[in-house]
């Protein structure tokens, strides 16, 4: 059904690279941002959280990242140690770059918003010489994410990481994680993304993330099998196209769809869905479950986590998503 090669003689399952930050979020559920006065802080950034919740479900997880020389810099890496997460490839800013901040607005479960501080952060300073060839040969697949490719240095240590995977049969996972905040313009996002996903074995985004990526093909808007096909003609072997409340369909190099549903749940917030979905989809492919068994997986954790206050907090073991899955198929 699909053919990734995870070398199962090294140690490290999984290795995050790039954004590392901080996430405040609102202890005033249904309040707008302005009205808002108390915030609970956890350690936040897509390839974190994705990292995290690998770690929850048993995977060996490290990080290749970048975290200031303050309070908050070692508020994040206490987090992944705590969370038995290997940190050997975090290093610390000496420029006196600062920790990203994302401040949540719940004023709905439909109605969510993050207001970002980006100027100057640390997770942006990672360079090519923080990035080792040694650490990723140990690793049987790496999570790029798209916010780590919008600025230098950061944009060119995650090409060196590219780099380095390809050389030694890491599998490459992209999780598009398109934030346009960070980006001076959708071409400029185009460009990068398009370089990074042609040395990519999974690609993961939504419906809007993969057309902003394809900026450069005229006004027809492609199919999402048009848009998958494109990548298989590079190295991928899965791409997987999330709609929202729709579900999400993943397709692979042999021809094969399937499209993965949403397990009802009372949200609380739509942020962390994607990261939590990303991380137990990336766990059922390392342990060779056919595609629609992970994307049950995915969509369960996904469940889980938008129904809670935090994200990467809220990340869950197997056995919690293997009894949410249960409770949900004895409810129908």
């Amino acid at each position: 059904m699909y053919d990734l090669n995870f070398k199962q003689d090294r140690p490290i399952d999984l290795i995050g690279v790039g954004r590392l930050c901080i996430d405040l979020n609102t202890n005033q559920i249904n309040t707008p941002m302005e009205e808002t006065v108390s915030f609970t802080k956890y350690v936040g950034g897509s390839p974190a959280n994705i990292a995290i919740g690998a770690s929850r479900l048993g995977l060996k997880s490290g990080f290749i990242g970048k975290v200031s020389d303050d309070q908050m810099g070692r508020f994040i890496t206490k987090y992944l140690d705590d969370n038995n997460i290997d940190t050997s490839g975090v290093s610390i800013d000496d420029t006196g770059a600062v920790t990203g901040l994302a401040f949540t607005e719940i004023k709905s479960p439909e109605d969510c918003s993050i207001l970002m501080y980006r100027d100057n952060v640390a997770d942006l300073k990672l360079d090519t010489a923080e990035v080792s060839e040694d650490y990723i040969k140990q690793s049987k697949s790496i999570l790029i994410s798209g916010t780590a490719l919008s600025a230098s240095p950061s944009r060119e240590a995650v090409f060196l990481a590219l780099e380095y995977a390809r050389k030694h049969g890491v599998v490459v996972v992209f999780d598009l994680d398109y934030r346009p905040y960070s980006w001076n313009s959708e071409q400029e996002t185009a460009t990068y993304f398009n370089l990074a996903a042609e040395k990519c074995d999974v690609i993961i985004g939504t419906r809007d993330e993969f057309d902003v990526m394809e900026q450069f093909e005229g006004d027809k808007q492609s199919s999402d099998r048009d848009t998958a096909q494109k990548w298989f003609d590079h190295h991928a072997e899965i791409v997987v196209i999330k709609h929202g409340g729709e579900g999400s369909i993943a397709y692979t190099k042999s021809g094969f769809s399937h499209k993965g549903d949403i397990f009802k749940t009372k949200v609380l917030k739509t942020f962390g869905a994607g990261d939590s979905y990303a991380s137990a989809f990336i766990y059922g492919l390392l342990n060779q479950w056919d595609i629609p068994s992970a994307m049950e997986f995915g969509s369960a954790s996904a469940s889980i986590v938008i129904s809670k206050h935090s994200c990467s907090e809220a990340m869950p073991t197997k056995n919690e998503i293997d009894t949410f899955i249960d409770s949900a198929v004895k409810a129908r």
